[in-house]
This record gives C-alpha cells, structure tokens and sequence, in this order.
C-alpha cells in the first residue's frame, strides 16, 4: 500500500498546464548565464511548482496507527432499570481504568441523542439530580416566606416574578427530560457516533442498552455504521409490575350489535386487580379478577348506542404489588354505523327542544347540550355528522375548541351551522375568530344610515401585570372595536397604570388606521389606579355628539380606592353606559360587575386573556345596536337548490328577525331578507360544508316558522345537505401500530362485490396536536391499499379517507385509533436477539468484557499527514536559491570560474 495520497487530485491537471510554459521560457530565454546553470535553475523552478502543485493537491502522508478511539452510547430511557444503571456504570468504571491511555467520549441516548462528551457519564448522579430538582421545585411551590430572618438565601431568587421564572425554566427542564427518556432510539445513537468518530483511529463503539427500541430500526443503521459495534445489555425493569397493554376492539360495529371488548393485562407476579371499563365518562363494567404472572385476556361484551366513535377505557387499579401508574390504563376507539347524528349547542336547550323532535321524525338523532357540553376533544366531535350552535357566543367556546371545530369541519369533513340570536355572528363576538373564518358570512357589517351613531371610549389598564400575553391581547380586542364601529361613530382609547394615559382621542372611526397605530404604542408597567381614567372617559363622552355614549374598563388587577358606583350613577344620568371586563382571578371583580350594574352595562369576567378580544368584539356590537333587525319578513329564494326540494316556501310565514352579516365572495346565498341581507347562505370549506342561518330556529324569531307544516322537512333537508357524508359499504379499515410507526389498510370493493382497483386513495390524518398530514395510499393488492405513519404522541388520531376514481369521490369514511402510554413503560426483557445481530452485522462483540475491548488486534488505521507546510517551507527555500541563480553568475566564482576557463 501506497503510504501517500491527494485530497484534490484533480489539480495535478496544473502540471500538463504550467511545466510545458515553463520550459518554454527557458528555451526562449535570453540570459547570457552558462547554460549548465540556468538547466539548474530550470529544475529548482520545476521542484517549486511540483511542491506547490502536491500542496494544492491535498498530498497527504498515511501514517499507521492501531490507537483507538472508543465511543461509548448509553441508554438512559425509562426502561433500563436501576439494576440496569449499576451494570452500566461498573462496566463503564472498569473500561476507563484499563482504555485511559486511549481516546474516548460518551453519547446519553434516550426518545433522542444527548451531546458527546468527553466527560465521565454516571447514570446514578443523573437520577440524584433529577430528585433534586423535584425536591427544590416542591420547596418553592409550598413556602412564600423568604427563609431566614427575612434574607433571601443564596439560591432563591429575591422576587415572586423571579420565583415563578424559574420554577417554569424547571418544568420546562423536567419536561424535557422526561421527553428525552420516555423512547429508545439506538438507530440515531449509533448513526450520530459514526459520524462523530475521527480518521486515523481505531474505531471501537459500544452500546450499553436493554435492546428495546421504540424509533426507528437499529439494524439498517448498524448496517451502514461500517464500525464494529459491541453491545453490553442491560436489565430492564423487574420491580412489581402491572400494566394494561392492550385494549382490542372491532374497527367498526352497527349501532346497537354486542361485540366484545377485549383486555390485555401484563403482570410479572401473580396479583389481584380491579378493572374498570369506561364507554367515554360512563363506567360500565367494573370487575375484581386475579391476575397470573404473564399475560392475562379478559373479554367483556358491550354495544354502541347513540355515538359514532366510542372511546372504551380501561383502569386497573387496587393491586397489592404496582411500580409504575403511567401504563395501568389504555383505550381504543369503535365506530359505530347507524342513524346520521346532529349536536346542538344551544344557550338555552329548553329551547330548541322543537327543532330536536322534528329532526327526529325525520330519523336523524340530536343531542342537545347548553354551551359547557361544548366538545374538548376531537373524538368526541366526531360522534356526530354536523354540528349546530344556536346563540352561543364566542366567550362561552375556548380558543381550542373553536380550532377543533375548524378542523373537523376543514379536514374531516364534518357540517357546521350557526343559527342567528343576540349572540351569534357580530353580536356573539365572533369577528376575527376561527369560527368566523369558516362560516360563509362575516361578522361585520355595513350599517345602515339611520342605526344610530355610537361615541365609545375604551380604558385600559396597563399596569405591570398586564404584561405579556394580557397587553397583547387588549391591544388587539382595542383594534378589533376599531374596525367594527362605522363611520359615523367615534372612539377613543385612555389607558392607566398610576396615571392616565390619552392613547388615542376621541375621534371618527374612519380613522382606523390612526387609531390603530395609537394602540400599539401601549406598554404594560406601573400601579392601577383606575378612577381618574373612568372620570377621564366621562369627561370626554360628555362633550362627544352621538345618540349612544359607552365605556368599555378592562382590568386585571385591584384598584386604588374611588367613589365608582357614585360617577357610575351619573354616568348613566348623563345617558352614558359602562361595561367591565374582569381578566383573572386577581381582578376586583365585586368592583367591576358592581359598576356594570350601576352603569346600566354588561359585566365580563374570564380567565383566559386570549378571549378578550371576543369579549371586546361582542360588547361593541352590541353597545352599538345595530346587528338585529327585528321587523317581520318574507324568505325571498335567491338561488334553487335540492335542498328546498318539495318545499313550498312561497307559503312559509313571516320571521321575525335576524342578524345583519355580509355574505363572503364565493359563498352561495340561497334565501334572503326582503332587504336582500342573506338569510340562509353555505358554501364547502376544506372537506366539509358550512350554513349560517341568521334567523333562529326557535320562538323568539321562528314562532310562526314553527307551525309551518315544511319546518321539520326545511332543517331536515338543510342539514342532510350539509352534514358529512359517510358510506362504509365497500371499504374495510383496519390499523395496526408497531414502536411508533401505524400501517393502515383498505380493502376495498364495489356494489357487485369486484375488487376496486387503481384508484385514487386520499388519507387526511389530524394527530393528538390537531396538526394536519395528508397523503395517498399505495395499492398492494387487488382491491387493497396501504400506508404507514408516524404516531409517536399519546392521544386520539382521527383519519378521514376518500376514495376517489376517475376525479369522483365513491366512498369517504372516518376512522379514529388511539395512542396511549409509551412503550418504554411496557413489561419486556432485555431484547438479547437484536443485540446480538447488531454485534454480529457490525463485526463487534456481543457482551463483551473489557478484556475483549482492550485486546490487541492486527487491526490499524491510517492517520492522515497533512504535508503541505513542509512543501511550502521547502519550495520558500528553493526559491531563495532559484533567485540567486537568476541574479549571479557563478561561472565567474570557484569553482565555476575554473570551469568556464577550461571551457575556454
């Protein structure tokens, strides 16, 4: 072997290039120096570019070396038991006492690769840190008082702000951990180490792990390392445990048939336990069963009633011997085909009783339910085909809920109509929000010329604990009033800490983009004296020229003291109104609504500072009382459609009122005011459909409408239209996960029982975060397709699956499955079998002892010699003496003088 090479050979092409120049200078050369001395001179030039050509050319000199440098991976996930950390650490003790005249360095592995180090890694001292820590942070949490007499101690900081900061920076710290303990991935441990490991030495890497990998395939990995991996198992876990691993149901049922729920608990001592199944919040079984060391199968039969996807949750509990609580539960979900389910949310239920009974005749089934029965998870939305909400205001919905609905509706196709009331649409605060985006109206306006002009002031507190989150918001909720207001009405923005602050004057709304720009300008710090700026607000309205005078006070905190019920009460004498918005329990809330109620005005109260703007866009449009119209009119049909198909709405009566919107520009109005406001208006968003009817649907507008004998048929129709569409007669779903990787299949055919082929498969997947992943199934088989996905989170994972042929939807189904706890919580030995073929595909040593890793091996490694700084200094040499023999003629000094004369 050849002990040299070029990094850059390709710049050796320079010698063809520049030798021949240069020997064509010498032969055209003029000089009059003997000819012996300028061939000298030729080849010393010839050495210099050949040694700057080798330098440019990376020419290195490859050293033999059998050192060697040892990388240790070390798995540190919940797994590996505290047994499993004690042999880790002796083995690691034992191979640095005989390898410390070698090179090394330790990567921690968990869910994730750790940073390398060429520091000693003790797993003991990692979990002594974590108690520490855990210990610290319950110290915080549960003492106020400064420690000592008064004095701070070191390790405290001096201040409440402080305190809290640093208790989050240790959530978020523990967190972490737990993030980076809770999986095992040995493919990225190793692949990270091959990519670490530096030329020119012996490469030795060992992994210490229990095998039981949760991501990804170590095997690829160790098969493309192209180092010898030696692995060291560990122990896992062999305390006392319990653990639910499996809870088995049918992907699909009818409603109303028996099937069976099949449990699987895992158990490593014979043991007593009582197991609990809950159908969503409902416990309906609830057994004492002995449990055998291994695996236990119990089966409980159960049928669907009323619900499309049903969540069944298994518990145990009570057992005499249990470690761990994180792996005593599991759940999977069950569709259920039956009867098109409708939810309405409705503010008062008792009164949309009628429009529920009349869907029902028409074999549609509806569950009513007040705001708080609002869904909070995605699952259980998905029990229903369509979704109603009847005056419900933004306030009374999170921010969640408002994005789930919008992604059940967007990417999962499900329907969703609000109906009209003082708090829907504008009136319900919903301008901006997510649902707003969905439906097909918007919430603002253009208000007519006889509503009657507005004067409002907006009062802010800025005091310090506004900041962050609490400031943004009402900045936002103070411009969002801006756009809201028409042009005729006027605003103005007073803010207040200590002092009041004139943020933007009582001016024309036209001026939005001002009084925008005013608004931002405000920044949370200081006290909360509120008083002088409510008088300050009153001052104003005073002086302002409109029909409606308001305040709106937003606060957050307890205020100096002042006389507000008395200024309150003269507000009002003067025919100005105040509302109150309380953010947070630390608000003088007996304050606030005491001054709404004196101020004829409306008291709001949340804890949520996101909500302030919903909070803000409801009180302006309904301090300005003019979204209702409440004169009696005809439904005008603007457009025909098979939705008021053998329907007579010539003969339909008068409504009584509804909410102004504004139509959006692709939407498709179907019914209209007799002013030409839309009345019923949809149009699809993403996969599903949305409706905005701005009557209602019960006495309060509709009293006549209900007697109508096409009411029941009108909302049967409407909502047919619009709810998802779901037929499973020729497709079969089914999901299986394996670590963190989910395989779905389909089998599909169609009405004559022929497989379904080359069609287009289209698979929408919302996770557990309710983020959005969308892909095409691959076919495997006649009629059948498949795909694979990443479910590495806990929680519920709804699929939406179309399948299309010739551009045609034929069939679309939904599908739900579950994710619970982590498989580094599951009962399993060491996994020796892939340890051991690592070891054996690498060329490493399965078990090795530390005389096997310090042993003496022919094995070497060429270490690299960078030679260009010894060219360069060479050829900087040569070139001193290449200018002295283009400067002097030696032929006149010895001995070159004796030559020329015995040339002579």
């Amino acid at each position: 072997m050849i002990p040299f090479e070029f990094t850059r050979p390709w710049t050796l092409l320079a010698l063809v290039i520049f030798l021949p120049v240069l020997y064509w200078f010498f032969v055209r050369s003029l000089s009059d120096f003997p000819h012996k001395q300028r061939r000298v001179s030729l080849a010393i030039r010839s050495i210099i570019l050949l040694l700057l050509i080798f330098s440019l050319a990376g020419l290195v000199f490859l050293k033999s070396s059998s050192e060697r440098y040892y990388v240790f991976l070390v798995d540190q996930s919940t797994s590996v038991s505290e047994n499993g950390v004690d042999v880790a650490n002796k083995f690691l003790d034992e191979s640095l006492e005989s390898i410390k005249e070698q090179k090394f360095a330790f990567l921690p592995f968990g869910a994730t690769t750790g940073e390398i180090s060429s520091s000693r890694i003790d797993l003991d001292d990692e979990l002594a840190n974590e108690e520490q820590a855990a210990k610290k942070e319950v110290a915080f949490s549960s003492d106020d008082e400064p420690a000592g007499d008064g004095e701070m101690t070191e390790d405290r900081p001096a201040t409440p702000e402080g305190r809290l900061k640093e208790l989050q920076q240790e959530d978020k710290r523990r967190q972490a951990e737990k993030k980076f303990r809770d999986g095992t991935d040995i493919a990225s441990a190793i692949e990270t180490a091959a990519g670490f490991l530096p030329p020119g030495y012996v490469p030795e890497i060992v992994l210490l792990s229990d095998g039981n990998e949760t991501l990804n395939d170590a095997l690829v990995a160790a098969n493309r390392s192209r180092f010898p991996i030696n692995c060291v198992p560990l122990p896992t876990r062999s305390e006392p445990e319990v653990q639910v691993s499996a809870v088995n149901v049918p992907s699909e049922v009818r409603e109303g048939e028996p099937f069976f729920v099949e449990v699987i608990v895992q158990s490593n001592h014979e043991d007593t336990a009582k197991i609990e199944v809950y159908q969503g919040d409902i416990k309906v079984i609830g057994e004492q069963r002995k449990l055998k060391v291994g695996e236990n199968r119990f089966r409980f039969q159960q049928s669907v009633e009323r619900a499309r996807l049903a969540a069944y949750t298994v518990r145990v509990s009570g057992m005499e011997q249990d470690t761990l609580l994180d792996n005593n539960m599991d759940t999977g979900l069950v569709y259920a085909a039956g009867k098109p389910r409708v939810l309405i949310i409705e503010s008062d239920p008792n009164l949309i009783r009628d429009l529920a009974y009349s869907l029902e005749e028409e074999g549609i089934e509806s569950d009513v339910r007040p705001p708080q029965g609002m869904p909070e998870t995605l699952a259980d939305l998905q029990n229903y085909e369509l979704l109603i909400l009847s005056n419900v205001p933004a306030t009374s919905l999170s921010q969640l809920q408002m994005e789930m609905a919008r992604t059940y509706v967007q990417e999962l196709g499900g329907g969703l109509i609000m109906l009209g009331g003082e708090q829907s649409f504008g009136l319900g605060g919903y301008y901006k929000t997510a649902l707003e985006e969905v439906l097909p109206v918007r919430s603002d306006f253009e208000k007519e010329k006889e509503t009657p002009s507005i004067a409002m002031m907006l009062v802010i507190d800025k005091s310090g604990s506004m900041g962050g989150e609490k400031i943004e918001m009402a900045k936002s909720a103070a411009r969002g009033a801006a756009e809201l207001l028409g042009r005729r009405d006027k605003l103005g923005v007073l803010a207040f800490d200590g002092d009041t602050f004139v943020i933007s004057e009582l001016q024309s709304a036209r001026n939005k983009g001002k009084i925008s720009d005013d608004i931002a300008r405000i920044d949370a710090g200081g006290g909360t004296v509120m008083y002088p700026a409510m008088d300050m607000a009153y001052q104003n309205l005073l002086q302002a020229n409109a029909k409606l005078k308001h305040v709106i006070l937003l606060t957050d905190g307890i205020s100096a003291p002042g006389d507000f019920e008395g200024l309150a009460q003269e507000m009002v004498s003067n025919k100005i109104t105040v509302s109150t918005v309380a953010v947070g329990s630390g608000a003088g809330t007996d304050l606030l609504e005491s001054i709404a109620r004196y101020g004829k005005g409306r008291y709001y109260f949340t804890e949520d500072a996101a909500q302030v703007p919903q909070i803000f866009a409801k009180e302006t449009v309904t301090a300005s009382k003019s979204a209702i119209d409440e004169q009696p009119f005809l439904p005008q049909v603007v457009r025909a459609t098979h939705a008021l198909a053998d329907l007579d709405m010539d003969s339909a009566p008068f409504l009584l009122g509804y909410v102004m919107t504004r139509p959006k520009p692709t939407c498709e109005v179907i019914l209209s005011t007799e002013k030409g406001d839309p009345l019923l208006a949809w149009w699809r968003y993403g996969l599903g459909m949305t409706v905005a009817f701005t009557s209602d649907a019960k006495s309060r507008w509709a009293a006549e409408w209900m007697t109508w004998e096409g009411f029941g048929k009108f909302w049967t129709q409407v909502i047919r239209h619009a709810m998802r569409k779901s037929d499973a007669r020729g497709i079969i779903v089914s999901t299986d996960r394996k670590g963190n990787r989910s395989n779905l299949r389909i089998d599909a055919v169609n009405e004559l029982g022929q497989y379904l082929n080359q069609a287009d498969v289209e698979l929408t997947l919302i996770d557990p975060q309710l983020k959005r992943h969308k892909s095409n199934l691959l076919q495997s088989a006649p009629g059948r397709y498949t795909a694979a996905f990443d479910s590495d989170q806990s929680g519920a994972y709804h699929l939406e699956i179309a399948l299309k042929k010739n551009d045609k939807v034929i069939y679309r189904q939904s599908r739900g499955m579950n994710v619970g706890y982590s498989d580094e919580l599951r009962i399993q030995p060491t996994n020796e079998t892939l340890l051991r073929k690592i070891s054996e595909v690498s060329g490493g040593v399965y078990s090795p002892s530390v005389d096997d890793l310090v042993r003496k091996s022919r094995e070497t490694a060429s270490r690299p010699i960078r030679l260009w700084p010894y060219l360069c200094s060479l050829a900087a040499a040569l070139l001193l003496i290449d200018v002295a023999l283009r400067r002097v003629d030696f032929s006149l000094h010895w001995p070159f003088s004796k030559m020329r004369r015995t040339a002579h």
